[in-house]
């Protein structure tokens, strides 16, 4: 396949996706969750022992591009519906995906960017990364990375993180069990390697095993949780202060919420 919006490589058995919108800081739109979908789908039937996620330039992700933010407010109830649908199919790739995965984040990591830096098996970070959930901020429900967000680090967490919107860094993730390790820059793609080669030493049929036992034994929570979470950002999206919290966002100023 051609992508436009990532960048695909493979060497040494390990598949490498690269987020590569870096003057717009890799904000995700509809074409690049597409083709993220599309690339781990290859990584899936494909010969890879090793899956490795980065982002080009200086960030991993940024979150949705203002340019998927713009026709936001004018979208249909079906027009929302399918972009939910789309999110919880990128989501549902990566958790489930049979090779082992690697989140390499050297720049901030923002909403859906810090979804997919988290939900890897293993997400590397620079000391200082920013990472936030903050969708509440503008009128968003963080619907869908909710369900993940919960099976990793519980309720209490989850809610904190969720409802305040707060930005955090990688070593506050790292307490969290949201990052795997702390790495300095200069040692960033050297460690990177090294995991990888660890993983490829590991039987490949054992690890896709483990992670379809591990994907199962929260199946039927996660099925029902995401279809919660579809129904709640679509009614969300109706609101008063999603239309708000775009238009505020878009104009650059403090949105003015409903009571």
């Amino acid at each position: 396949m051609s992508y436009v919006t990532v960048l695909v490589t493979e060497l040494d058995g390990v598949l490498r996706i690269t987020l590569n919108r870096p003057e717009r800081r890799n904000a995700m739109t509809p074409e690049m969750q597409e083709e993220l979908i599309a690339a781990m789908e290859e990584a899936a039937a494909g010969d890879c022992r090793v899956v490795v996620f980065a982002g080009a330039g200086e960030a991993f992700c940024a979150g949705l591009d203002l340019s998927a933010l713009q026709v936001m407010n004018d979208e249909s109830a079906v027009e929302h519906t399918a972009d939910a649908e789309r999110v919880a199919r990128l989501f549902r790739t990566l958790h489930e995906l049979p090779k082992p995965t690697i989140a390499v984040v050297h720049g901030a990591a923002i909403a859906g960017g810090t979804g997919l830096a988290t939900m890897c098996d293993f997400t590397l970070a620079v000391p200082g990364v920013k990472f936030g959930y903050t969708e509440v901020r503008i009128g968003f429900v963080p619907a869908l990375v909710s369900a993940f967000l919960t099976l990793q680090v519980g309720d209490k967490r989850a809610r904190d993180l969720l409802l305040t919107g707060r930005i955090f860094t990688s070593e506050e993730a790292l307490r969290l069990g949201l990052v795997s390790e702390v790495v300095e820059i200069g040692r960033l793609a050297a460690r990177t390697l090294e995991l990888a080669e660890m993983l490829k030493g590991n039987s490949p049929e054992s690890m896709a095993a483990t992670k379809r036992l591990l994907a199962a034994q929260n199946k039927a929570w996660l099925d029902a949780a995401i279809a919660q979470a579809l129904a709640a950002n679509a009614e969300a999206r109706a609101t008063h202060d999603f239309r708000e919290g775009v238009a505020a966002f878009l104009e650059k100023r403090k949105p003015v919420w409903k009571v």
